[in-house]
């Protein structure tokens, strides 16, 4: 029998989440590295109508989506698609992606990164999009740089 390492079983109960802010949505963060043995980051976001991400791919993580509330499209392959709850996306890494709340309403989709480490990369971004006058963006670009997550146009 193949022996593996041993993790400790992990429960966040509602509430316990961390939540942070950037980007104009919210995450809450269920289960980090801290939990998974550096395995996943699973979080909740919540985006605003009209919100989303630039187009961008992961150097690192693999990111799957599940669609709870809302209208959200989602941008791969070079297309738009427009779904609703229900829907799962998987995104591996190294595929330019995005999404955008399409609704009117803010959507909510729960998003699980593998390995974890997402949860670093936002909180870095979020203590940026706190400063008085707002983020500076080159910056959100180098944390990203460095997190493995580029932009492209």
């Amino acid at each position: 029998m193949e022996t593996r390492d041993k993790l400790a079983a992990a429960l966040v109960l509602p509430g316990q989440a961390r939540v942070l802010r950037a980007f104009g949505g919210e995450i809450h963060f269920h289960l980090t590295g801290k939990e998974t043995g550096g395995r996943q980051t699973l979080w909740t976001e919540i985006t605003p109508p009209g919100g989303g991400p630039p187009p961008h791919y992961h150097a690192n993580e693999d990111e799957t989506f599940f669609v709870v509330e809302g209208r959200v499209s989602f941008y791969k392959d070079g297309k738009w698609q427009e779904v609703g709850p229900g829907t799962a996306a998987f995104l591996p890494k190294g595929v330019v992606h995005t999404f955008k709340n399409v609704g009117t309403t803010p959507s909510r989709m729960l998003v699980s990164t593998s390995p974890s480490g997402f949860e670093t990369f936002f909180a870095r971004c979020s203590e940026e999009f706190l400063r008085p006058g707002g983020p500076n963006m080159e910056r959100i670009v180098a944390i990203s740089a460095e997190h493995g997550i580029h932009f492209v146009e």
